[in-house]
Parts: C-alpha cells; structure tokens; sequence
C-alpha cells in the first residue's frame, strides 16, 4: 500500500546496512533506495509479513523492456535472513512476472546478495554501473521466468 512507503525504505535500508557498508555509503544510497508512495503505487510491491504483521521483506516489479521485467527492489530483513523468506518472496517474484506476461527478469544485486540469487538459479551477465556511488559496479543477471521449475 502507499501509506508502507516510509516502512518499506526503512527495511531496505536495514538490509543494505546488513552487508556492512557504511554510513556514509548509505547515504550515498538513500535517494536510490527510497520508495515514495507514487512508487508504490506505480510498481509491483508484494511484501512478507511475519506471524505479527510486521513487514519482514518485499520486492518491487518495475519497467519491461522487450518482454523483460526489472526487480527495482528485493529486500529482506536482516532478522530473518537466511530463514527462507527471501527464498519465498524470489518464487513469488518469479510467478508475479510469469503472469504479468514477462519472460525474463532483470537484476542488478549488491554485490553481497549476489551469492543469494545465484541460489535462486539467475544468470550472472556482466556488470553495471551503480546508481549512486562513481565507480562502483553491480552484478547484472537475468533469470528466464518461463524455464521449468528451478
């Protein structure tokens, strides 16, 4: 929902600090892991809750280009890393793209995730520039949502 906006950027920022950066890093990075309500609004936002309701993680379906979907966010909560809830949150990804017609997603990870959507079975296509720190490279994968089951 819209009014999540502030929760979701709060959890994305949490996760990305999980992988040691800085606060000065972060900063840097505060605009491009900012949601807005018109975000929300605009993008395909799914979020897992735990068993209170409390937002544990959440993904972002954004812009296709030439039937390939972008992942904008995918974010997990530094508590319940490595329980399974990113795993849960990729395979909804997967069939949220698969029924909106796409045939491929594209991520660009934090180097730390990287070793995460390995797991998930994506394909590593090089490096990307990022977004908010000059010089700094992403990993860039795609992952083909219409192969079988992973």
């Amino acid at each position: 929902r819209p009014d999540e906006a502030r929760t979701l950027t709060k959890l994305a920022l949490r996760s990305k600090r999980y992988w040691g950066y800085d606060e000065a890093f972060l900063e840097a990075c505060r605009d491009e892991l900012r949601l807005s309500p018109e975000d929300v609004s605009r993008l395909h936002v799914t979020v897992a809750e735990n068993d209170d309701g409390r937002v544990v993680g959440f993904y972002a379906l954004g812009d296709a280009t030439h039937g390939d979907a972008e992942v904008s966010f995918f974010f997990v909560d530094p508590d319940v890393i490595g329980t399974g809830v990113g795993r849960i949150l990729f395979a909804d990804l997967v069939e949220a793209a698969r029924s909106a017609g796409f045939s491929r997603l594209r991520i660009d990870s934090d180097p730390g995730a990287a070793q995460f959507y390995e797991r998930m079975g994506v394909v590593f296509v090089g490096n990307v520039p990022g977004q908010s720190v000059p010089g700094r490279h992403l990993p860039s994968y795609h992952f083909d949502v219409l192969a079988p089951e992973q």
